[in-house]
């Protein structure tokens, strides 16, 4: 069956149907229009909220010591666990499925200074590693803390964008020196701008960060405010975690079982139940949409049944000259399809159009920052086509068969 045929004919009806055709092309546009738009808005969602969840950190998890709630080995419970310097260390050779770790201390209320500008702000002693796993990432012409800096305890700083901003302004801030606590420390680095939705200990834009042993060295503090760390495999998070508070129980002395003598938060766990809930979310706005678009596929129907009935008496001189049902019934089924595709793919269309020309529109707004911009996608354009190839298909097969069932002799007496 060649197409140009079923072109023609569908063509030929559309002279004829002209007002029907057209609302049903209407109809299947508008449909495909709002189920790609909101699927597209639910993508342009996951892929912002994911952006900014990965601001503090991709795949870490934040550890911190707790407070035993079971006597263990002649020790009674009440015990506070806390992280000595040399801990990353300890767990990096215990626990081989640990891909980077690194201990922090962490202060508020420290004395900033510089020039005019007097402020207090929180500190922090991290370790070189914290460069990837907490996306410390300079800007153009500086760099994080490094080994060296590590080994020598230099007073050396890493800031925040927008401590930058309240000490420095306009000013290149690389190379210049701050007062902390009236000791004097050079700026070596500030982060770039990035989105952040989630912290525990702040907002890194107005972090200031120096080498763990130079904090150590200047506070005094004897032990970790938290570790952090992340896996080499990310599907085994749950039990990389399992080996840490193994090997830290057989160190400070605290029962494994003891969920109370050490606390984490594990943003793998936290990605996971969020893209469960954004599937949540893009599957009601696939549904909505899809009730749309079954509207829809009941007026391709209606045309459908429409048309076999003014060309019953065609379909019984095919029948009688020896058309089999099935090429009766294929032909139904390509002309249902030729209309669903018509509309829908005028629909997908415009939606790509939309969104397109959206995201060009030069809109500063912190709405948009956190909730991302409508994006239609590869998996989008399949998602639509499918639905429209299933709809195509059910909208035609009933008025198919029923085209398939005509009887040849009744049919020729047909007016």
């Amino acid at each position: 069956m060649k197409l140009s045929i079923i072109i023609s004919v569908f063509l030929r009806d559309f002279r004829k149907q002209k007002k029907r055709i057209a609302l049903t092309l209407l109809a299947l546009g508008w449909g495909t229009i709002s189920i790609m738009l909101l699927l597209g808005f639910g993508e342009g969602l996951q892929k912002q909220m994911t952006l900014n969840n990965k601001g503090m950190g991709e795949n870490i998890t934040i550890l911190w010591g707790g407070r035993t709630l079971i006597p263990y080995k002649g020790m009674g419970k009440g015990r506070r666990i806390h992280f000595l310097p040399e801990d990353a260390e300890y767990l990096k050779k215990r626990v081989p499925e640990i891909d980077l770790i690194g201990g922090e201390y962490s202060s508020w209320g420290i004395k900033l200074k510089y020039g005019d500008h007097i402020f207090t702000n929180h500190v922090v002693g991290c370790t070189p590693e914290y460069e990837s796993m907490r996306n410390f990432i300079p800007q153009n012409g500086g760099r994080m803390i490094n080994a060296l800096d590590m080994k020598d305890k230099r007073r050396v700083a890493f800031i925040g964008l927008k401590l930058k901003e309240k000490l420095y302004g306009d000013e290149d801030a690389v190379g210049k020196q701050v007062f902390v606590n009236s000791m004097p420390f050079t700026v070596v680095g500030v982060m770039i701008d990035k989105l952040q939705n989630n912290s525990y200990g702040g907002m890194d834009e107005d972090v200031f960060v120096m080498p763990a042993t130079t904090f150590k060295a200047m506070f005094g503090n004897q032990y970790l405010d938290n570790i952090v760390y992340r896996p080499k495999n990310v599907s085994e998070n749950r039990l990389v975690f399992e080996k840490i508070n193994e090997a830290l129980a057989a160190k400070y002395k605290f029962d494994p079982n003891d969920d109370e003598a050490l606390s984490d938060w594990d943003t793998i766990e936290g990605s996971r139940e969020f893209n469960n809930i954004m599937l949540g979310i893009k599957i009601f706005m696939g549904i909505i949409g899809g009730l749309t678009l079954l509207i829809a596929g009941v007026g391709v129907s209606n045309i459908m049944y429409v048309s076999i009935k003014e060309r019953t008496r065609e379909i019984g001189i095919k029948m009688a000259m020896g058309a089999r049902k099935s090429f009766i019934m294929t032909q139904f089924l390509l002309e249902a399809m030729l209309i669903t595709f018509s509309g829908g793919f005028g629909g997908m269309a415009i939606s790509y159009i939309m969104t397109e020309s959206f995201k060009r529109i030069p809109i500063d707004s912190q709405v948009l920052t956190f909730l991302g911009r409508p994006t239609i996608s590869l998996e989008i354009g399949l998602i639509v086509i499918t639905i429209l190839s299933v709809m195509g298909i059910f909208s035609g097969l009933f008025p198919a068969i029923k085209a398939a069932s005509v009887n040849p002799v009744e049919s020729l007496r047909y007016e």
